[in-house]
């Protein structure tokens, strides 16, 4: 009886965090600014003030979906590094006990 009651209060709370991020929606845009972030006021700071950079990208990739791709499989290979080291770090320990 005790863990039905956990279940139904865990399952309320999921859809709690689930729903809540709708209502709190304003209703703006990346446009508008809601999803901007620091990198993106920097760069128009910087830029206003006359600066001209001195580097420019070798490749850049056609589209944001792609250089999202990019990403994504950098961060997987990194993850794939760090899980394997700690993995053979753990099984290492383990084999010495």
């Amino acid at each position: 009886m005790k863990t039905k009651n956990i279940n139904i209060i865990l399952l309320f709370l999921v859809i709690v965090i689930a729903i809540s991020p709708l209502i709190i929606y304003s209703g703006l845009g990346e446009n508008d600014g809601y999803f901007g972030g620091s990198d993106d006021k920097a760069g128009e700071i910087i830029e206003s003030n006359g600066y001209k950079p001195w580097y420019t990208s070798l490749w850049e990739p056609p589209s944001g979906e792609i250089e999202s791709l990019l990403f994504a499989i950098q961060a997987a290979i990194g993850a794939i590094i760090i899980g394997y080291f700690f993995g053979y770090w753990k099984a290492e320990s383990k084999y010495r006990k």
